[in-house]
């Protein structure tokens, strides 16, 4: 198989807050990755590092074979500037838990408007497949309306879509239905399920222990910015060996 994220030995500091002390991850092609662990303990801040949005102060991530945010020359890490930068996240699709849509734009110019302003590819053809993906995502009656015309599940929706618009080999969840009233969690889950189908390599910090369970693959828990225990969802969920696990999962199931 492809590995498709490697983490290795990550550490990450803010100043002298050591949040992350050396994640080990890898994450094959085509895998659903559920991240778990309770507020603080670093999964969101390792999501970030991923595309390099978070700057890592040891170790290294490689997306697909590519070294993320650094070139090795003579055994040392040199960081890459912002073009190549910009350019390498260009596959790396990512999904907030707030939707971060451009609110004087219509739905279907949200989506547009990456690959159309980034890539500078031909409108029509985006276009093309900003429909076509807003009816993957059931919003195709929704193109021309505005953001705020939408309600928060149906915006997450179309921050997917607009992900998705730049073709991305990786797409990395960070909490997406934690801003969600928990009737429209259900809609915004059921499109993730429907990519996990289609073969889209996804890492999901999530607390949705029901998603991590029926879509994951792999399963880590993380705590006090350590990988605790990892392996199949339902086996982590049903039989967690670590203490510090079966304490998270008592108070959330």
């Amino acid at each position: 198989m492809t590995e498709m994220v490697r983490a290795d030995n990550v550490h990450k500091a803010f100043g002298s807050l050591e949040v992350l002390k050396g994640i080990d991850l890898v994450v094959q092609q085509g895998e659903v990755c559920c991240v778990l662990g309770p507020s603080g303990s670093g999964k969101s801040t390792f999501l970030r590092c991923i595309n390099h949005l978070e700057k890592i102060n040891a170790g290294r991530i490689l997306v697909d074979g590519d070294l993320i945010g650094y070139q090795e020359r003579g055994g040392k890490l040199h960081e890459l500037g912002e073009k190549d930068v910009a350019r390498q996240r260009q596959s790396i699709g990512m999904v907030f838990q707030r939707f971060n849509l451009f609110p004087h734009m219509t739905v279907l110019q949200n989506v547009m408007e990456a690959p159309c302003r980034v890539k500078s590819e031909n409108k029509s053809v985006v276009r093309d497949r900003a429909v076509s993906l807003l009816d993957q995502v059931g919003l195709g009656a929704k193109k021309e309306n505005y953001p705020g015309q939408l309600s928060g599940g149906q915006q997450q929706r179309v921050a997917i879509a607009r992900a998705l618009a730049m073709r991305p080999k990786l797409m990395l969840f960070d909490e997406p239905t934690s801003a969600l009233d928990p009737e429209l969690v259900g809609e915004v889950l059921d499109t993730m399920k429907d990519l996990a189908r289609d073969g889209m390599t996804m890492v999901v910090v999530t607390h949705e222990i029901g998603f991590a369970r029926e879509v994951g693959d792999s399963l880590i828990f993380m705590d006090g910015g350590v990988v605790v225990e990892q392996g199949p969802p339902r086996e982590v969920i049903a039989n967690p060996r670590e203490t510090r696990t079966k304490a998270f999962l008592s108070k959330v199931l």
